[in-house]
């Protein structure tokens, strides 16, 4: 029997199915086994390649089998689906894997270190619990409004409840308010805990040099430069900024046929978090535009007399992307005057 070269691994809860391959493709191994059986079995196997699906646990084991000796490579489920063959099944899945991964010209996806999973997970919390605050204001809002009291926009009119609910002009019913003090109290309390996460990732952030050099570029505070070290790690296997903001769908998705060039909106491909903080960003520094001396205040500004300021948010964005790939992958900090 050939030796083999390439072992693809489906990635179940309890189950693993694997499928190996000589050079040919010819296969060479075909079995299951459990996620007690994995990593021992493994470990008596010839050195090769082993490939998975970027998927939940993916990169813990990952790290486990590349401790063992064998080279390991993610690749995303969508690269993998176009290689199934027939009906569906986790054998099928992992000869499908070893298919993908055997192209010439297939990316892969980089392997997270534990402390870029845990950023990962404190931007996954901070997220849920920005949502449920969302919610909860929502419904305050929609409960006094019923009753004929009008609140502003935004978490900082909430702070007016309590008032407005002892108002004897604003007759609200006694169960009511009980709701809504419920309600504001919970508010309150998430509001703390999103403090306490955003506080745990600046702390994080002070240890790390390279988050440091990120918080140097305009609109890029602490929030952003954890999401981009937590997603995106290494960025030396882009070759240029621009293939950067092209990975986070910062540039113009294109429909081109019979020689002619069509482009539309941005392609939104990508990591969504890091992409909405970037343009996040982007307008809060288009908020004060004429305020500043550096480079990017004249070119934004010439922009916004040509283009809406949507387009020109993406647009500051799609550099905001440059400048992060340039200080990760050249080193320093952001010179606001490259040309002084």
């Amino acid at each position: 029997m050939n030796a083999m070269t390439l072992l693809g691994i489906d990635i179940g809860k309890h189950s693993f199915h694997l499928h190996g391959q000589d050079t040919r493709g010819h296969q060479v191994l075909r079995k299951k086994m459990s996620r007690g059986q994995l990593l021992g079995s493994l470990a008596q196997l010839p050195i090769c390649t082993v490939v998975m699906e970027s998927c939940g646990g993916a990169h813990w084991l990952a790290r486990e089998i590349g401790a063992l000796g064998h080279e390991v490579k993610l690749i995303a489920p969508q690269y993998v689906k176009p290689f199934v063959k027939g009906n569906k099944n986790d054998f099928i899945d992992a000869e499908a894997i070893c298919e993908a991964a055997s192209r010439p010209t297939m990316r892969f996806c980089p392997i997270k270190t534990a402390e870029q999973q845990t950023l990962s997970a404190l931007h996954r919390v901070r997220g849920s619990l920005i949502e449920h605050r969302t919610a909860a204001t929502n419904q305050i809002h929609g409960f006094l409004l019923e009753f004929g009291i009008s609140l502003p926009i935004g978490v900082t009119a909430l702070h007016r409840v309590p008032a407005l609910l002892d108002d004897p002009r604003h007759p609200v019913p006694l169960r009511l308010k009980g709701l809504l003090m419920r309600l504001y109290y919970q508010i309150q309390q998430l509001t703390d805990e999103i403090k306490d996460i955003e506080s745990d990732l600046k702390q994080q952030l002070k240890e790390d040099d390279a988050g440091q050099r990120l918080q140097s570029i305009p609109g890029i505070g602490p929030i952003t430069a954890s999401a981009v070290l937590a997603d995106v790690g290494d960025v030396s296997r882009y070759r240029s900024g621009r293939d950067f903001a092209a990975s986070l769908g910062l540039v113009p998705r294109q429909y081109s046929t019979g020689g002619k060039t069509v482009l539309l909106g941005i392609s939104k491909r990508g990591d969504k978090h890091i992409r909405q903080l970037l343009v996040q960003g982007a307008r809060a520094i288009m908020r004060h535009i004429d305020k500043r001396e550096d480079a990017l205040g004249p070119w934004v500004q010439e922009l916004l007399r040509r283009r809406h300021s949507n387009i020109v948010a993406c647009a500051l964005a799609n550099k905001l992307a440059r400048i992060v790939w340039a200080v990760l992958a050249k080193g320093g900090q952001y010179d606001p005057h490259p040309n002084a």
